[in-house]
């Protein structure tokens, strides 16, 4: 069934140095914008903490803002939930609220309070909220939650766990989500939150792995798609497929970087639908043009593709815009973190039609002129 039928074939192919000028400007400019400004990676890239608060009173983000950056924590991002009244999202980059330094304190602290008995290791958990001690022999709780409010630590309670022979003690401290949500309530009083309602932290390190892993994730996806394609169709048709989906990804990063929108594992979904999709209307062009090489064998190359093109062309305009007007409801209606997805999907869906078009297919034809037939 075709709703749009093109009268004769459209010319895709003659303005193709035009959407190849076009196209390495727009990648040049994603990939500077890489370095400069660079991407705004979230706490899942970069680590830190996520808190998601309900104020008792009227708050706003700027007061928010402020007052957090008042506790001393340097440039928090406040994000109010939509539909949900004096509800916000707090993003810090602390992860522990012990610094290095006071760790040293509490070991230094330790030794001194307990005397003859030797404290064997001291770990602190990555977020910070809390401290396994193990001791070469058995003392009073008190004494230890004494001596770690001494150093500076806020203590909320320390039991013994494991064996009795191990000597092992673990101190719950209070993390920064508490240390934020006391701060708050000191500061703006009654209006204050009573506590957090979602509390998550990533440290330093998994953030690197996770950046890792995505990239990784992005590179794997397109070398299996690369060797389904080779195997498929042609060699000669598989560089630009690729070539086509490295550009829609980096285009789509570019938006991401120039608008400062925040770069988190959901914009890694979001790309890698992104790439599915392009690699799917890329194939379906690629099977109209093996099917016209049986039928036509008197034209060329760079013809077939302008009459596969076109022939598609309904298929194309139908699939993309009902794929659009399906998340066209998320990006009115959805949560801000939904709305960057939706964002990140709308910018791949229409630069994955594009290069399908102006992309893809111009290179097999160039790859096809350039090495094949004169081979």
């Amino acid at each position: 069934m075709e709703f749009f039928k093109p009268k004769g074939t459209i010319e895709f192919m003659k303005y193709r140095r035009l959407a190849a000028t076009v196209s390495i400007s727009l990648v040049v400019a994603s990939a500077i914008s890489m370095f400069i400004p660079g991407p705004n990676f979230g706490i899942d890239f970069k680590g830190g903490t996520e808190l998601e608060l309900e104020f008792a009173g009227a708050v706003s983000s700027s007061e928010l803002r402020a007052a957090v950056d008042g506790l001393g924590y340097n440039r928090p991002q406040v994000i109010a939930v939509e539909g949900k009244h004096n509800r916000f999202i707090l993003r810090i980059q602390e992860v522990s609220s012990l610094p290095a330094s006071q760790v040293a304190k509490i070991g230094s602290a330790l030794k001194q309070a307990l005397g003859t008995t030797q404290v064997e290791s001291t770990k602190v958990s990555p977020g910070g909220d809390k401290i396994t001690i193990r001791l070469s022999e058995n003392v009073d709780s008190a004494v230890l939650k004494q001596a770690l409010e001494k150093a500076g630590a806020n203590v909320r309670s320390v039991a013994a766990f494991g064996q009795a022979e191990d000597h092992r003690y673990e101190a719950l401290l209070a993390g920064v989500s508490d240390e934020v949500v006391r701060g708050l309530q000191s500061r703006l009083g009654k209006r204050g939150p009573d506590s957090a309602l979602r509390a998550e932290w990533v440290g330093p390190k998994a953030g690197a792995q996770l950046r890792d892993a995505a990239l990784k994730s992005m590179l794997y996806t397109m070398a299996f798609i690369m060797l389904y394609v080779a195997f498929r169709f042609d060699l000669r048709f598989a560089p630009g497929a690729i070539i086509a989906l490295i550009h829609d990804s980096t285009i789509v990063m570019g938006c991401y970087v120039l608008l400062q929108k925040e770069f988190t594992l959901a914009t890694v979904a979001a790309i890698l639908t992104v790439i599915g999709y392009s690699i799917n209307d890329t194939i379906v062009i690629y099977d109209r043009i093996r099917e016209n090489m049986q039928r036509m064998r008197d034209v060329s190359l760079a013809q077939l593709i302008d009459v596969s093109t076109t022939q598609t062309m309904s298929r194309t305009i139908i699939t993309s815009g009902v794929t659009m007007l399906s998340i066209t409801g998320f990006f009115f209606w959805g949560t801000p973190i939904i709305k960057d997805i939706v964002f990140g999907l709308a910018v791949g869906f229409v630069v994955g039609t594009y290069s399908s078009i102006y992309i893809a297919a111009p290179l097999t034809e160039w790859i096809d002129q350039r090495f094949f037939r004169r081979a």
